[in-house]
């Protein structure tokens, strides 16, 4: 009966998501009675749609947490019309790949101490289960930033990374940041302090009380099978050459520990096949087939923004799809399944640079991730979640026509500018952050679309900073119905491992869960109704529709 059920909502989704958008032209123009109509079916299509759609209630075998790091509904939908309007269209009738998902929910993301969240204590919520505060990863809300000394035990969380290794699966974590930056390191370091990624930028009494989360991913966590994203310097000690730049790029640690050579030591005691690798040349020739642990550091901070990776005939980095499925393909090898943390980590650096172009670059580079990583897994066993952070500050405005370029100037439909005090202005700003254009500026003449303009902004700072209003969760695959309405951030955690069986909440996965189900109906529907649905049930089983 399930299988049916998925077979008809998938089919359905397919109609939607297919037809009705196809028959979208570059220009809204046309027969006026034509479009009413197409709105109409539009929305009747999606109608039936929920109607039909059943709960997927498999247990997640496997499960893909993306996360675009600053991706508030502001980008998503901004980076929605300028994939669309990219691809010839009007844009806002564009679909991302998780626009199609069938499940979506509201989060909050405030830390324990801060209405407008940063990237680490909002990490230890949606990795760890606890909201934390500023700063802190990996920790609960005992924990004050950069105090060595709260740090105990006790008040250590672990993330779901640990819950799956623990239940025997795969995991990984692949970042366009550094690999030790907020968001991955929620995942498997403990500190008071987000920026003591090596062991040089460890400061004050916690110098030499404090472990820097570089030599704690090696050290205590080098069981974590793919490793792939920036942040090399901080693997390497001052007297060490980078691998790529030379001379003018040394590492930072100063204990004269390669960890780069130590995690081989440490992954090689787990499996012969373990590589580590720092350029796309060596990255292609992983074999996925036979790899058990992989290390990519490709950059000695962060990797490079998708719009000038893009422009490089000859890159010497992945991109964050290659990355994706280079992952999947290592990860799904382990017969118990996989958790795999994949975080768009240069979306959130674009917006405090107010370079709102390289943001959205950013973003279809998470959508073409989202769209790999669903054609390589099989929606039946592997639950994928997108999700944010936080937001910016960061507006799309005026009452720009249809169409009307995302990255430009607000005008109507004829190409007349729209104008205050005399003075055209852009449809995407921020509130502040350190652009050039601070307030009205004249635009006039202005590339709006050149890979280096700021967008304009009301309050100049020397970083654009978050935004505090809820982000999306968008969900697919088993379980993915537990993601609706309006719910903290700690909860997608919680929700991941429940229905990947990991964690604290696994009664439905033991072998009492077809009784459990069975009283369960018996309570709501009465024993009659229960024992026709399963007489109808065995009936469809014996036709062979299977379960």
């Amino acid at each position: 009966m399930r299988r049916i059920g998925n077979v008809v909502t998938w089919l359905s989704i397919a109609i939607i998501t297919l037809a009705p958008y196809q028959c979208l032209s570059a220009s809204i123009r046309g027969d006026p009675e034509s479009w009413k109509s197409k709105w109409f079916e539009d929305a009747q299509n999606t109608l039936k749609l929920r109607v039909s759609a059943v709960d997927n209630k498999n247990v997640a075998k496997n499960v893909i947490l993306f996360l675009g790091d600053g991706m508030g509904i502001s980008t998503v939908t901004a980076g929605r019309i300028y994939l669309g309007q990219r691809s010839g269209s009007t844009g806002e009738e564009t679909l991302l790949s998780f626009d199609k998902f069938p499940h979506v929910a509201l989060v909050k993301t405030y830390n324990v101490d801060r209405q407008v969240p940063d990237s680490a204590g909002t990490g230890t919520a949606y990795l760890c289960g606890v909201k934390a505060n500023l700063g802190t990863l990996g920790v609960d809300q005992n924990v004050r930033r950069k105090i060595c000394g709260d740090m105990t035990e006790g008040r250590k969380v672990q993330s779901i990374i640990r819950w799956s290794i623990a239940e025997g699966k795969r995991t990984g974590i692949v970042t366009t940041s550094s690999i030790t930056d907020a968001t991955p390191g929620a995942g498997y370091a403990h500190t008071p302090e987000r920026k003591w990624q090596a062991d040089s930028q460890v400061s004050g009494e916690a110098k030499g009380r404090c472990q820097d989360i570089a030599k704690q991913l090696v050290v205590n966590n080098s069981d974590i099978n793919v490793l792939l994203g920036g942040g090399r310097q901080n693997f390497l000690p001052t007297d060490v050459n980078d691998p790529e730049y030379g001379s003018g790029f040394m590492g930072i640690r100063t204990d004269g520990v390669d960890l780069t050579q130590l995690w081989l030591e440490k992954t090689r005691k787990l499996s012969p096949s373990s590589a580590y690798v720092w350029n796309k040349m060596q990255f292609d020739q992983i074999n996925a087939d036979s790899t058990d642990y992989l290390l990519g550091l490709f950059e000695p901070n962060t990797m490079k923004y998708s719009l000038a990776r893009n422009k490089d005939p000859n890159p010497d980095e992945p991109s964050l799809a290659e990355m994706t499925e280079k992952a999947i393909r290592i990860l799904r090898r382990e017969p118990k399944g996989y958790f795999l943390l994949i975080e768009a980590g240069r979306i959130d650096h674009a917006h405090h640079a107010t370079l709102a172009k390289n943001a959205l670059e950013d973003l279809v580079a998470l959508n073409e991730a989202v769209d790999r990583a669903v054609r390589l897994t099989d929606r039946n066993d592997t639950l994928i979640v997108v999700t944010a952070d936080h937001s910016h500050v960061f507006t799309i405005s005026g009452y720009p026509a249809r169409g009307n370029p995302i990255l430009g100037l607000v005008a109507d439909s004829e190409g007349k500018l729209d104008e205050y005090n005399g003075l055209p202005y852009a449809t995407l700003s921020y509130a502040n952050g350190p652009s050039k254009n601070v307030g009205q500026t004249n635009l006039r003449g202005v590339d709006l679309e050149a890979d280096d303009f700021t967008q304009p902004v009301a309050i100049p700072m020397p970083s654009e900073t978050h935004g505090g209003e809820d982000v999306g969760v968008y969900a697919l695959g088993p379980m993915s119905h537990l993601f609706g309405g309006v719910v903290e951030q700690q909860y997608i955690a919680h929700a991941m491992a429940y229905a990947s069986c990991v964690g604290v909440n696994k009664q439905h996965c033991s072998s009492r869960k077809g009784a459990a189900v069975a009283m369960s109906a018996a309570r709501v529907w009465g024993p009659e109704r229960t024992a026709l649905l399963a007489a109808i049930a065995m009936k469809t089983y014996l036709r062979g529709g299977g379960f």
